[in-house]
């Protein structure tokens, strides 16, 4: 026998601190902690594992969905270029009172020389009179046009300075006194051939006090010079633009100060002040009205105005058949409406697709879950067929067979349905596209009927027809509420598909069977008008999205089903 007086191990003991949290009455796990507060730190850690298996997943879809849809949202409000290209003349644009039948005044035009020479010699006026041409027939080559013109107007001054002393003619004299010292010292010293880039141009101290109108356009003009077109700035001659500009700082309200300037070429400045007071002077107004006469009149001014802000409803409207006006926005001419009709039209054969999907596609929906598993595969590779074929290759076909001497107006003549005078019209309408989209989309229709039916048990239609329900009445009351959910399935799948399909309706529609999409698809790649395409993409995604509302309001997405 052991000692009981023998020492012993003694028996662990909780912490004090253990001790103390078993006192306060929480239930704790096995460390220690609160139970609550390890499991909410295990459910994070579970959260979290599942975000990261997700992320490729949720990255995926928000570069390839998300972003594009923002993109096109952005670009359906989106107007900078009209402000971007035309800083001053908006500027001075924006108290011009549109509806008083007056043009602007002459600061205006003046403005327009300005911002239209920096604009046409960075080639950007062709683009802001393709985005004007949008709400305004002829805004393209009208600026084109001016582009050519404003060299013209701005040949005045040159000419007279050039005239009254040759120092004006080279660019070397004009960077003598408008670039810095160091700036001179640098491009002087640069090797073409070196491969560095040349000295980005540095305007001399206190240049901007004596000259602030020439030292403005003089720096937009070095840019141009060294960074878009690549050229050596140091002996490239000014812009004609400078040259009017310096003729506003030598006789403007700043006259008396350049006058009295002691730097680099003070000489020939003061000389040039001097003689300045005595030019020919240029009628702005009547220079632009001499290049196109649409200068003379409003409504071009008046387009610009209106369309001067960043962003605009604009493109919205037009894709309503409306139009913004110095009096807010109003219906276009009737004649050129079409937009509303396309919607209308493309929602209607959309509706009409849908139906044609449902009435061919639920009889062999049903024979594929009732008949036996060997024919059924057999049909169901028959369904699944098309689905391996190119869709060109099957709207061509259905292009062929739909003419007026194809296959189908051939058999109805040799059947006697038809005369061959009275051959039906069913291609390039609305018949060619309704028939060819059925086709392509029925296999949509069936597959989720199909999965929907298999899994309604035959049984019941036995059971009813055992308490004496005829067949009608056995499928009616029996068989096709439980396949409703394929049907749902089936035609959420057929609209939206059918309401933004492009190519089908291109190659059979013709003029009256072309959807909605087709007129995105043209100012995408035609008209270039992506903001006018942009407005009309995201009032069809409104649409779809409204009909899918309306459809869980009245069905209930919960009874969409793909199966079991």
């Amino acid at each position: 026998m052991s000692d009981v007086t023998e020492t012993t191990a003694p028996i662990p003991q909780d912490p004090p601190d253990r001790e103390a949290k078993k006192s306060d009455g929480k239930i704790r796990a096995a460390d220690g902690t609160s139970l609550k507060r390890s499991l909410n730190r295990a459910l994070r850690r579970q959260k979290l594992r599942a975000l990261v298996l997700i992320a490729p997943l949720l990255i995926f879809v928000l570069v390839t969905f998300i972003a594009p849809i923002a993109d096109m949202l952005f670009r359906s409000v989106e107007n900078q270029i009209v402000a971007e290209t035309l800083p001053r003349t908006t500027e001075t644009l924006a108290d011009w009172d549109s509806t008083s039948g007056d043009l602007p005044g002459a600061p205006v035009y003046k403005a327009l020389y300005e911002d239209l020479f920096i604009a046409q010699e960075r080639k950007l006026h062709t683009r802001l009179g393709s985005r004007l041409n949008y709400e305004l027939t002829g805004a393209s080559s009208l600026f084109r046009k001016s582009g050519r013109g404003v060299d013209d107007i701005g040949e005045v001054y040159q000419d007279q300075f050039e005239d009254f002393d040759e120092f004006w003619e080279d660019g070397e004299n004009w960077n003598s006194f408008m670039g810095s010292d160091a700036w001179l010292a640098d491009i002087q010293a640069w090797d073409e051939d070196s491969g560095d880039r040349q000295p980005r141009f540095e305007m001399r101290d206190g240049i901007a006090e004596f000259f602030p109108r020439t030292a403005e356009k003089y720096e937009i003009y070095a840019d141009v010079i060294q960074n878009e077109e690549e050229d050596y700035l140091y002996d490239e001659d000014p812009w004609a633009l400078i040259y009017s500009a310096f003729y506003d700082d030598l006789t403007g309200p700043n006259g008396d100060m350049a006058a009295a300037y002691n730097g680099p070429a003070a000489a020939q400045i003061q000389a040039a002040a001097a003689a300045a007071a005595d030019f020919e002077t240029v009628d702005y107004p009547a220079a632009f009205a001499e290049i196109d006469r649409d200068w003379a009149r409003t409504p071009i001014w008046q387009t610009i105005q209106t369309y001067s802000g960043p962003f605009t409803n604009g493109y919205f409207l037009n894709a309503v058949d409306m139009q913004k006006t110095p009096d807010g926005p109003e219906l276009r001419p009737e004649n050129q409406r079409i937009y509303g009709t396309l919607f209308l039209r493309t929602l209607f054969m959309s509706l009409m697709i849908t139906g044609s999907c449902i009435l061919l596609g639920y009889p062999v929906a049903w024979l594929l879950a009732n008949l036996p598993a060997r024919t059924a595969n057999l049909l169901m590779i028959l369904v699944l067929l098309p689905f391996w074929t190119s869709l060109l290759v099957r709207t061509s076909a259905w292009k062929v067979m739909l003419q007026q001497q194809g296959v189908i107006n051939d058999t109805l003549v040799w059947l006697g349905i038809v005369s061959d005078a009275g051959r039906l019209a069913l291609i390039n309408n609305q018949t060619g596209t309704i028939i060819a989209m059925t086709h392509i989309l029925l296999p949509f229709m069936i597959l989720p009927l199909y999965s929907v039916m298999a899994t309604i048990p035959p049984a019941y239609l036995r059971a009813a027809k055992s308490l004496g329900a005829t067949n009608w009445t056995a499928f009616w009351r029996v068989y096709f509420p439980q396949s409703v959910p394929g049907i749902g399935a089936g035609s959420i799948l057929v609209f939206i598909l059918s309401i933004g399909y492009y190519i089908t309706p291109e190659i059979v529609g013709g003029t009256t069977g072309t959807f909605i999409s087709n007129r995105i698809a043209y100012h995408i790649s035609s008209s270039l008008n992506w903001g006018l395409a942009a407005a009309l993409g995201a009032i069809l995604l409104a649409v779809v999205l409204g009909l899918y509302w309306a459809y869980d309001k009245i069905v209930g997405i919960d009874n969409v089903k793909l199966g079991g």
